[in-house]
């Protein structure tokens, strides 16, 4: 049957920013596919929710501490996931921050703070990853971009940036790991309804801006990125790779 392309019983996926907001929202959808979680974060209490909210699908999720800016961290992390559940089949790269400033306000930590993250950090992770995926001779690797990969936006400098690092790490990653069938592929959302945007949701002339920038005239939803998550996590995709896929509601069709 056609759906069985999407089935990922028996699967162990690791999904780095998973305490909330969009890693959570990514870890509960291939929970309903039939993945195993390793949720990886700083956040303790906030892994502890996620879990709970994963292990409801009824499938197995362990949590585990993770600071992706820190190399032992990552290596600690990942050695304890591969110990407990045998295997990572799939990798979604989440972790990030932001730091909404202009060009000339933007400081010189902030820079590196947000390219440390959202760049070195997916760079990091990966490379503790990939060669667990490339003995088994399988695996898929889902980098979390933005729509600000592709496009500019004022008080964006870091982050559009980072991003933008994101979808060439995410070909050349595919170019290498290819011969050894692991796929990697990026998403690129726009601004969806979470916690972590709160501040932009309630500015009425903000909101209202991203809703007519928006082709489809609204935000997205969390849970609009399950569908395309566990496409990349699956046999659907196994001959896709290098790729960056916009769930933005049309913002980058302009």
């Amino acid at each position: 049957m056609a759906c069985d392309l999407f089935d990922l019983s028996g699967r162990v996926a690791l999904v780095t920013g998973a305490s909330k907001g969009l890693g959570r929202a990514m870890a509960m959808g291939l929970a309903k596919a039939g993945c195993d979680l390793a949720l990886c974060a700083r956040d303790a209490g906030g892994l502890r929710e996620t879990r709970a909210a994963v292990e409801a699908s009824g499938v197995r999720a362990e949590t585990f501490e993770m600071d992706v800016l820190r190399r032992d961290s990552v290596g600690r992390a990942v050695d304890a996931v591969v110990a407990s559940f045998g295997k990572i089949d799939i990798l979604v790269n989440n972790a990030g921050v932001n730091v909404r400033k202009t060009t000339l306000d933007l400081s010189e930590e902030e820079w590196d703070r947000v390219l440390d993250t959202n760049l070195k950090g997916y760079f990091l992770v990966a490379q503790a990853v990939a060669p667990h995926m490339i003995r088994q001779k399988r695996g898929k690797v889902i980098n979390i971009s933005s729509i600000f990969g592709a496009v500019g936006m004022n008080n964006q400098l870091a982050y559009s940036c980072s991003k933008g690092g994101i979808n060439q790490m995410t070909k050349v990653m595919a170019i290498e790991w290819a011969p050894h069938n692991v796929h990697v592929n990026a998403i690129g959302p726009t601004y969806f309804e979470t916690p972590l945007v709160a501040t932009l949701r309630n500015d009425p002339e903000r909101f209202r801006f991203i809703n007519e920038r928006t082709p489809m005239g609204r935000w997205g939803q969390p849970e609009e990125l399950e569908g395309t998550v566990i496409f990349l996590a699956s046999r659907a995709s196994d001959f896709i790779t290098g790729q960056t896929i916009y769930v933005d509601g049309g913002w980058t069709i302009w």
